[in-house]
C-alpha cells in the first residue's frame, strides 16, 4: 500500500469536494477506500491532512548539514575515511557525529567507500607483455 504524498492528499480531498464517491477516488489513486475515508475523517477532526509525528530517534544532523557533508567529500577529499570525516563534522547541539552516520549520509547520496589505487601504473604495452608472460607460463 503506497503512502500518499501531501499533493495527492489534497488532490483526493478536491475530488471528494467535487462529489466523487470514495470508491472512485480510491481506484483513481490506487489506494484502499479506508485510506480515503480516514483522510476525510482526519481533515474533519484536525483541520489538516499533514503527517502526524512519528516515534523514533531524532536525526543528529539537519538536511543542510547532510548536504554540506556530501559536498565536502566531493570537493575536498573523496578518499577521506568516514571516521576522519566524523571527527571534523559537528551535528546538532554542536556534538560530533559518528562514523556510521557519515557512511549512511554518503550512502544515501549514492557515494560509497573509496580508496586510492595503490599499485603499478600499467600502460598498454605493459598489459600486453603481462598477458604474453601469463600465456607462456600457463600450466
Amino acid at each position: 500500500m503506497p503512502r500518499l504524498f501531501e499533493v495527492d492528499r489534497h488532490r483526493a480531498l478536491k475530488l471528494l469536494q467535487a462529489g466523487l464517491p470514495i470508491s472512485e477516488i480510491s481506484l483513481r489513486m490506487n489506494v484502499k477506500r479506508t485510506m480515503i475515508f480516514r483522510l476525510r475523517q482526519r481533515l474533519y477532526e484536525t483541520d489538516t491532512v499533514s503527517d502526524r509525528p512519528r516515534s523514533g530517534r531524532p536525526r543528529c544532523t539537519t538536511q543542510r548539514q547532510d548536504r554540506n557533508l556530501v559536498r565536502n567529500h566531493n570537493m575536498n577529499n573523496r578518499f577521506l575515511s568516514a571516521s576522519a570525516s566524523s571527527r571534523q563534522t559537528r551535528g546538532r547541539n554542536n556534538q560530533l557525529i559518528s562514523a556510521n552516520t557519515v557512511r549512511r549520509r554518503l550512502s544515501t547520496s549514492g557515494q560509497h567507500a573509496r580508496r586510492p589505487y595503490i599499485g603499478p601504473i600499467l600502460i598498454q604495452r605493459h598489459r600486453h607483455q603481462r598477458t604474453l608472460w601469463a600465456q607462456e607460463h600457463d600450466a
